[in-house]
């Protein structure tokens, strides 16, 4: 019944920006958080941010920090990374997952996935 599906994933040039969802069903936000991963082709899935359950703390990835923000609306059971001064770099497939109890930067320790949306940054 968990299950997590993304949206807003698309093509932006460089410089531009973009706001990816993640709806949530099965669980509320308020007893699970949701982290966003990233994986570009020939390299390894790289985690990127996570809202906490709860008080909804945040935290990112050094290569996002200050450029991306996540968010939570907890009447929408929807998490949101909004996405600026994007690079091609920042290009790959972006996943939101449940983490099996908190936020973790491996994704071994989550438990549910979406289906990926592609993400290109390029002129």
């Amino acid at each position: 019944q968990v299950q997590l599906v993304e949206s807003g994933g698309g093509l932006v040039q460089p410089g531009g920006s973009l706001r990816l969802s993640c709806a949530a069903s099965g669980f509320t936000l308020d007893s699970r958080g949701i982290g966003w991963f990233r994986q570009a082709p020939g390299k390894e899935r790289e985690w990127v941010s996570c809202v906490s359950k709860g008080i909804g703390s945040t935290a990112y990835a050094d290569s996002v920090k200050g450029r991306f923000t996540i968010s939570r609306d907890n009447t929408r059971n929807t998490v949101y990374l909004q996405m600026n001064s994007l690079k091609p770099e920042d290009t790959a497939v972006y996943y939101c997952a449940r983490p099996k109890l908190v936020c973790s930067t491996n994704y071994k320790l989550y438990d549910y996935w979406g289906q990926g949306t592609q993400v290109t940054v390029s002129s």
